[in-house]
This record gives C-alpha cells, sequence and structure tokens, in this order.
C-alpha cells in the first residue's frame, strides 16, 4: 500500500486525550502507601514524573524497588486507577477537534501505554472510536518505554508517512518514541509533566492541544 496523503496525528491517551490527573495522583499515592512513603502532591508528581516508571519509583525511593514491591506497587496502582477513572473525561474540546481533524482529510490513531483491553472500551465509552484508523495499548508487562510500541504501531497503520506524523502527548518518552520512527512531536503541558521538564526535551511545548493540532498541522506540512 502506498503512503497515506494527509498529515496524521498519533495521540497519546492517559493525561492528553483523556484527562485523568486526579485518578493518576490517587492510584500513585495509594501505591506508595504500600511502601510506607508520603503522599505527593501533583506538582510534586509532575515534576519528579519519568518513565520507565521504576526509574520515577526510584526518585522518591532513593533506589529502585525491588521486584517484589515493583508488582505490589503496580498492581496497587492498577486497582486504585481502574476504581476511579470513571470520574474522569476527555480533556476540553476533544471531540471537536478529532472532528475537524478527520473532516480535513487527515488521518489520527491512538498509541497508549494504557492495557489494551483496558483501553479499547474506554474510548468507545466516549464515542470518538471512528476518529481512528487504529487504537493500540499496551499489551505485556506494564513499565517499559513507549518507543518499541511505536514501531509497531506506526507499522501497522497502512502506510502512514512517519515524516507527515505528529505524536501528541503529555510526557518526554512520547517525543523519544517519535524521533525514534521518525516522526515530529508536541507536548502538551495538561498531564503528568510540568511545562520545565517538558522544554528540557526540544520538541514544540504547548498548554492546550488546540495548539497542540495547530502545531502538528504546520509541523506535518
Amino acid at each position: 500500500m502506498g503512503k497515506r496523503a494527509g498529515a496524521h496525528i498519533v495521540w497519546d491517551w492517559n493525561g492528553t486525550l483523556f484527562h485523568d490527573n486526579d485518578a493518576i495522583i490517587g492510584a500513585t499515592n495509594a501505591a506508595f502507601a504500600e511502601l510506607g512513603l508520603e503522599p505527593i502532591t501533583m506538582e510534586q508528581y509532575r515534576a519528579l514524573y519519568c518513565v520507565p516508571v521504576p526509574k520515577f519509583y526510584e526518585r522518591l525511593l532513593g533506589r529502585l524497588p525491588t521486584d517484589a514491591e515493583w508488582e505490589v506497587m503496580d498492581a496497587t496502582f492498577h486497582r486504585y486507577y481502574a476504581e476511579h477513572r470513571v470520574r474522569c473525561g476527555l480533556t476540553e474540546g476533544v471531540t471537536e477537534l478529532l472532528a475537524d481533524w478527520g473532516a480535513a482529510g487527515r488521518s489520527q490513531s491512538i498509541l497508549s501505554m494504557y492495557g489494551h483491553d483496558e483501553l479499547l472500551p474506554l474510548v468507545r465509552r466516549f464515542g470518538i472510536e471512528a476518529h481512528f484508523i487504529r487504537v493500540d495499548g499496551r499489551t505485556g508487562p506494564s513499565g517499559g518505554s513507549k518507543a518499541e510500541h511505536m514501531v509497531r504501531h506506526v507499522g501497522a497503520l497502512g502506510g502512514v508517512d512517519p515524516a507527515r506524523t505528529v505524536v501528541i502527548g503529555d510526557a518526554a518518552d512520547d517525543a523519544v518514541a517519535a524521533l525514534h520512527v521518525g516522526a515530529r512531536a508536541v507536548l502538551y503541558t495538561g498531564g503528568s509533566h510540568s511545562r520545565a521538564s517538558l522544554e528540557g526535551v526540544g520538541v514544540p511545548v504547548v498548554d492546550t492541544l488546540d495548539e497542540a493540532v495547530a502545531e502538528a498541522q504546520r509541523l506535518a506540512a
């Protein structure tokens, strides 16, 4: 199959399309409590968060968690998150942005490190699945990097040109994954990272998804 003519956006899910900050910080603190760590604020989380996730825990513990500690914290995090994500919704304006991008003849997809079997029903619940040519969540254990997943995702998109592809996400790892496949990236400050931490990555940083889409259109032109 030949290359698609139009620009393509690969969207991140958590913290980007899905505004789940409250569930994330609650789940993180629930996981910390399992190891006797004090809770942290959203501001502290956004200043310290990094991937792979065990490195984030190392910043707070002063050491990497043991395998047993990681298993307990990871299970606690996902259990708490699943209970509290129901109170979260799409980021403001997402539905209109997705519709407008598609109406202009451009394509888009989702690549998330959230578990695939949990991601798909959530995307469907919000009624936005039809906007995407592909939706991929993480398969296999959690805690890894997004770059290898991006290789498989872009390869499965059916002729999308990486040179006209822009990844929109809220974490430095989104930009690293984009560069890994020869795509561009725009980072959004509304999710898991502070503006200061994102600005060190060397890609455009924006405060709204409207700005992110405008920047993606410019980069993919």
